[in-house]
């Protein structure tokens, strides 16, 4: 999902799938099917409202950890032409990652270089599609997407890689990259099970909140990390059996003293300081998985040091082991994992907590201006679950 060059894109799945996705397929009511629309230079959307010839998007101008220095507001882009199997989505959501500004330095791929455009995920209608991607889509229809180039009003992606869900709802944007983090590197890694103890660090983070939830499944006992007592409450709302708020406790003192044998697993995403803590705390046939280290991302080098020169004699001493966890290399787990979730969730068995920005300074985020300051939030660690970002698209052109 990531561009990897001025004109490729790393694509999520492409290349472990033929069809589209085999949930919730059927064309929503009133949905109508479109014919060939792949060299057309004129759109109709299903609102029956013409689609500009121009649009924002967000564009990473020069590389640079700094999200603000790196990326730029375009106003006046082209809107991208659908080609024979690819759909035209008018975004609604886009999603937040801490990985944005990794992707913004040019980290994912030290050849890459500026202008490329910017984000990872989104979720909205169909507008418009080719022949071959209308014989399964229709406009009208709602999808969700990975795809580099989301932080823009429209968006063209390949239609095997489209989500079809039932609702333009954000929750659903959570377990594109979120939700399939944690629920492939538990399955793949932590060898969960009843009775294990799971610690999860940023518990109530995009990727946290559903870290703690599965570990839950799995009949575990839970601890999580996070930052204030409303976080705090917010675990113990999903679940979490003994949230940790770093603000008031000291971390290394409630673990040593309420789980001196260490723990099984901890879920690592925080890095730095917290790194060396989480080592320490692992029990014996330990396993720690690390999923990030956002406390290094907006340095230059884009990680804190840690205590690696004692890390062979610990592991050995516990027969412990340490597991690197990039979703790009577990593409072809990516469709059992988001049906999984998808089931769960609209089943009622899985929270997807949205942070719309409304606790922010300056309010909720809407709009492709807004990701500048959504980015901002989010390394405030002030968010609670999946930061996203509304754009809306009022119709008021009719034909």
């Amino acid at each position: 999902f990531l561009r990897i060059g001025t004109g490729s894109l790393l694509r999520l799945g492409c290349c472990h799938r033929a069809g589209p996705w085999p949930v919730a397929v059927s064309p929503r009511s009133g949905a109508r099917p479109i014919v060939d629309m792949s060299h057309s230079r004129h759109f109709v959307d299903f609102h029956g409202s013409n689609i500009p010839s121009s649009m924002k998007k967000l564009v990473v101008t020069q590389l640079s950890p700094n999200f603000r220095q790196a990326v730029t507001l375009i106003a006046n882009a082209p809107v991208p032409v659908p080609g024979d199997g690819e759909l035209l989505v008018r975004n609604r959501f886009v999603g937040i990652n801490a990985s944005d500004i990794n992707y913004s330095s040019g980290r994912y791929d030290i050849s890459t270089k500026p202008p490329f455009d910017a984000g990872f995920e989104g979720i909205g209608e169909v507008v418009a599609l080719g022949l071959s991607a209308s014989k399964t889509y229709a406009v009208g229809q709602t999808v969700a997407y990975v795809q580099g180039g989301s932080f823009a009003e429209y968006t063209v992606i390949p239609a095997q890689l489209a989500v079809p869900v039932p609702l333009v709802k954000p929750e659903f944007l959570t377990l594109l990259i979120s939700g399939t983090t944690a629920y492939i590197s538990l399955k793949e890694m932590g060898q969960l099970s009843e009775g294990k103890k799971v610690l999860v660090t940023a518990a109530a983070g995009g990727t946290g909140q559903f870290a703690v939830q599965l570990a839950k499944k799995a009949k575990c006992y839970v601890i999580g990390t996070c930052s204030s007592h409303k976080k705090a409450g917010f675990l113990k709302s999903i679940g979490c059996d003994l949230p940790i708020n770093y603000k008031t406790e000291n971390i290394g003192s409630v673990l040593k003293s309420q789980f001196p044998d260490g723990l099984d697993v901890v879920y690592e995403s925080v890095g730095g300081e917290m790194f060396d803590l989480s080592v320490n705390c692992l029990a014996t046939k330990g396993c720690l998985i690390i999923i990030g280290f956002i406390s290094g991302y907006q340095t230059s080098q884009g990680i804190l040091p840690v205590k690696a020169g004692a890390l062979p004699a610990v592991l050995l001493k516990k027969s412990a082991s340490i597991h690197g966890f990039f979703l790009n290399h577990y593409l072809s787990e990516y469709k059992e994992a988001i049906m999984s979730l998808l089931k769960l969730y609209q089943k009622g068995e899985l929270v997807c907590e949205v942070d719309y920005g409304d606790q922010s300074p300056e309010g909720r985020f809407t709009g492709l201006e807004s990701i500048f300051r959504a980015v901002d939030y989010m390394y405030t660690g002030k968010n609670i679950g999946k930061i996203v970002v509304e754009l809306p698209h009022p119709v008021n052109s009719k034909l």
